[in-house]
């Protein structure tokens, strides 16, 4: 039996490209892909300069909106034992920190879902301009 490896090239070419289809990844930076895009950009000391200051500013941000979560996430169960009676009553028939829990707690994940995703995007535009890439 004999093993064979597949393997694909890292960027599109533009022979390979249907004239009707976008390649993955290239709608959003200007026709190259992610791929060559930061290849392109690590073969020098100040591309990879900018790679290792973008997954900073990636890491970062994740701590960041991670601890933000987190503190709202504990601030709920303080706020039911540090208010008398909060924790006793209801609405709709349902007590209070079930409904905290089951529908407050959605809105702080979408919210923290959409912060994460506008900054990201925004870290990722910035290295694309200080790498050149338009």
């Amino acid at each position: 039996m004999t093993r064979v490896r597949v393997t694909a090239p890292r960027s599109v070419t533009p022979n390979s490209v249907t004239p009707n289809s976008t390649p993955i990844g290239t709608a959003l930076n200007g026709g190259r892909s992610a791929a060559a895009s930061l290849d392109a950009e690590e073969e020098t000391d100040a591309g990879q300069l900018f790679v290792r200051s973008l997954i900073r500013s990636q890491l970062r941000l994740g701590l960041v909106v991670a601890l933000g979560f987190l503190l709202i996430m504990l601030a709920f169960p303080l706020m039911l034992g540090l208010v008398p009676g909060l924790a006793d009553s209801t609405i709709a028939g349902l007590p209070f920190d079930w409904v905290l829990l089951g529908a407050g707690i959605y809105p702080v994940i979408g919210l923290s879902a959409w912060l994460y995703v506008r900054t990201a995007a925004r870290n990722e535009a910035r290295y694309r301009d200080l790498a050149g890439d338009k």
